[in-house]
């Protein structure tokens, strides 16, 4: 922090603008000048406006990575995307600088980040620096709104179900040859499969989250992949519902902090081949809150027949050529 920086007057809690832009989510951020340190009254204020919102717009900011580093700290331990295209000197900042010649990511899928981590992060910031004249929007959607839309025998089937998660779209950056190969397998040492409840509870608020997506999602543990893949689909379409949404339309220099743990987003690519830069950082989480007990597997799925899994515990299975 410069000399001159440390020396700037704080933010004082009391004048705070906070304004619903969403009816379930979404809130624009005034009276703030990110640029500047700001108190504890403040940040404990944000942290509730950002549980209870889930996304906190903050216009007219021309800040700094430096500046942008800090408010992201004022949350957390800042995490490194093991995939993602960080800065050099500053791996905890990501740097997407999408143009002709270099396309965005697959990012337009609905997810929530990182979940094939273990604790997934808690929020990410992210600041736009140049953006396309046309295009660009950042779609959210509210999963504890999706949750409480759901029939209450349906809350009550998914309640204690988990879902396994994968860094699968990040697979395809490998290359094919032994090299790429070695170097995949080598990270999936690192970020094995995880499992995380299906429905989660945020741990501020309280609320019941749906928390699968379709970019890192794999299956529903213990369930026939049929049965599995419906359900999966099913809530995935649930994103869809407009009213559930928040469509970001993004102006230079704003910044927005969004909540990862009830919140899933969706950043469109409509603005190809125009340019886009944007700064972000990620906030390290912990491990998703179940909402109760963890169902037992054997009410998840009916055999027409014993798994062969079980005889070759027992030891009793035929021997097969790879056991050799």
């Amino acid at each position: 922090m410069s000399a001159t920086t440390a020396a700037a007057p704080r933010i004082q809690a009391n004048s705070l603008g906070i304004k619903r832009v969403g009816v379930f989510l979404g809130a624009e951020i005034t009276g703030i000048d990110l640029a500047k340190p700001m108190e504890d009254p403040i940040i404990e204020a944000l942290k509730q406006a950002h549980a209870e919102h889930g996304v906190l717009v903050f216009p007219n900011q021309v800040i700094s990575s430096e500046d942008l580093k800090r408010f992201g700290r004022y949350f957390g331990k800042l995490s490194v995307h093991p995939f993602s295209t960080s800065a050099a000197d500053t791996p905890e900042l990501i740097v997407y600088d999408n143009k002709e010649g270099n396309p965005p990511a697959p990012t337009d899928i609905w997810h929530t980040d990182e979940t094939f981590r273990e604790a997934p992060p808690m929020g990410t910031a992210l600041c736009s620096k140049l953006i396309p004249e046309v295009g660009g929007n950042t779609a959210f959607a509210s999963m504890s709104a999706v949750y409480e839309g759901l029939s209450d025998r349906w809350q009550q089937f998914l309640s204690g179900l988990e879902a396994v998660h994968d860094f699968k779209p990040f697979r395809s950056l490998f290359a094919e040859d032994r090299a790429g190969i070695e170097k995949l397998r080598k990270f999936e040492d690192l970020y094995p499969p995880v499992t995380h409840p299906l429905v989660a509870v945020h741990p501020m608020t309280g609320k019941k989250v749906i928390f699968v997506n379709p970019q890192f999602t794999l299956y529903i543990k213990g369930m026939a992949e049929d049965e599995s893949r419906m359900i999966l689909e099913m809530l995935y379409r649930k994103t869809l519902i407009h009213e559930y949404q928040y469509r970001h339309c993004w102006q230079p220099n704003m910044l927005v902090f969004w909540d990862n743990r009830h919140v899933q987003h969706s950043a469109l690519h409509d603005y190809y081949p125009q340019r886009r830069l944007m700064e972000r950082v990620t906030i390290a989480g912990t491990r998703p809150l179940p909402d109760g007990p963890t169902a037992d597997h054997k009410e998840l799925r009916r055999y027409l027949m014993p798994p062969l899994s079980e005889f070759r515990a027992k030891g009793s299975a035929q021997r097969r050529q790879h056991d050799s």
